[in-house]
C-alpha cells in the first residue's frame, strides 16, 4: 500500500515505542482529558480496559485505578446503554479546561517583567490548610522566598485568585506586584527561590525518552498532519496511540513546574524550551492518529 504521493506507508512495527513507567491513574486521566471531557460523554469501563490494554496494562489494575479516581472525585459512575461507564466530575472538567493553554502551547508564555509576591498566614487552628495552600501555589509556578512568602511572574495573578477563591483560601493571602530592586545577579536569587535543578532534571528525563519524537514521526509520516492522517493505517494509528498517550502523560505536569520566567533569569541550557518544542511538534503530527484509534476502540465497546 502507498500514500497518495506514491510513497510506501511505513509499517507500525518499524516504530520503537518508549515504555516509561506510569501509573494507571495518570494514563486514565490523560484519556479523559483528551477524549471524554464534555458532560455526558462517559467512557464504558470495557473501553478503558481495552485502551489501557493497548498500553500494556492489565484489566484488574485498570479497574482498581478507576475506583481510586472515583474515591478522589475525579470520576463518577454512570451507565451508557445499560453498561457500566465513568465520566469526569465537574471539578475535573474545570481543571482540564484551564490546563490546555499551558500544556499544548508550542511557545512559552511571554511573562511580564513585574514580580508577583504572595504573602500568606494561616492560623495555627487551621494549620491543615497550609499544605493545601502551598500545593496550590506550587502548581501555579510560584517559588519560595521564605516561609509564607512566595513569588512568581505577575502573569499568573488572575488564575491564582480564581483558584484561591475556588479552594476557599483567599482570606489567607495578600498580593503585591512590582519591580525587584536588586543590583546583583538575579539568576542567583531565582535559583534560591525555585528548585531549578529538579525542574531541569524532569525536562531532561522527558527528553531522554522523547527527545527525537518529532524527528522520528516526521521521518515516518512526513511533516503534514493532514496527509499523515489520510495515509494512516489502523496499525499506524494504534502505534501513534501507544506512543502519544504516555508521552502526553509525562509532559502534562511539567509546564506547571516551570517558573515561566524570562530565559535570562534561568540557567544556561535551560531545557524547557526544547522539551516544549519537541512535545508540541509531535502532538501536531500524531495526536490525530491516536484519536482515530481511540474513537474506534470506544465505538467497539459502546452498546
Amino acid at each position: 500500500m502507498t500514500t497518495t504521493t506514491g510513497m510506501p506507508i511505513p509499517e507500525a512495527d518499524s516504530i520503537e515505542i518508549p515504555a516509561p513507567t506510569i501509573r494507571h491513574q495518570r494514563l486514565i486521566v490523560t484519556l479523559y482529558g483528551l477524549y471524554s471531557r464534555e458532560p455526558g460523554n462517559a467512557l464504558p469501563v470495557a473501553a478503558l480496559i481495552a485502551l489501557l490494554g493497548d498500553l500494556g496494562y492489565d484489566a484488574p489494575g485498570v479497574r482498581s485505578a478507576i475506583h481510586r479516581l472515583k474515591a478522589k472525585n475525579v470520576l463518577r459512575s454512570t451507565r451508557v446503554g445499560g453498561v457500566a461507564a465513568y465520566e469526569l466530575s465537574e471539578s475535573a472538567q474545570t481543571i482540564f479546561a484551564e490546563g490546555d493553554r499551558r500544556i499544548f502551547s508550542e511557545r512559552r508564555d511571554d511573562p511580564t517583567r513585574e514580580w508577583l509576591m504572595a504573602l500568606f498566614s494561616v492560623p495555627e487552628t487551621q494549620r491543615h490548610l497550609r499544605h493545601k495552600l502551598r500545593s496550590l501555589l506550587t502548581s501555579l509556578g510560584f517559588g519560595t522566598v521564605s516561609s509564607g512568602v512566595w513569588i512568581a511572574s505577575s502573569s499568573v495573578y488572575d488564575r491564582t485568585q480564581e483558584l484561591l477563591a475556588e479552594s476557599e483560601l483567599s482570606e489567607f493571602v495578600e498580593f503585591f506586584c512590582g519591580d525587584y530592586l536588586f543590583t546583583g545577579d538575579v539568576r542567583a536569587k531565582v535559583a534560591e527561590w525555585w528548585d531549578l535543578d529538579t525542574i531541569d532534571g524532569l525536562m531532561a528525563e522527558f527528553l531522554a525518552e522523547y527527545g527525537d519524537a518529532d524527528g522520528t514521526w516526521a521521518r515516518l509520516l512526513g511533516d503534514d498532519p493532514a496527509q499523515a492522517l489520510r495515509s494512516s493505517t489502523p496499525g499506524m494509528c494504534r502505534a501513534a496511540f501507544r506512543y502519544y498517550i504516555p508521552m502526553l502523560t509525562l509532559w502534562r505536569r511539567l509546564p506547571y513546574r516551570d517558573p515561566n520566567l524570562p530565559l535570562e533569569y534561568l540557567p544556561e541550557g535551560w531545557k524547557e524550551p526544547e522539551a516544549r518544542r519537541t512535545f508540541a511538534r509531535t502532538h501536531q503530527l500524531i495526536a490525530p492518529l491516536a484519536a482515530r484509534h481511540t474513537h474506534r476502540v470506544i465505538a467497539e465497546h459502546r452498546p
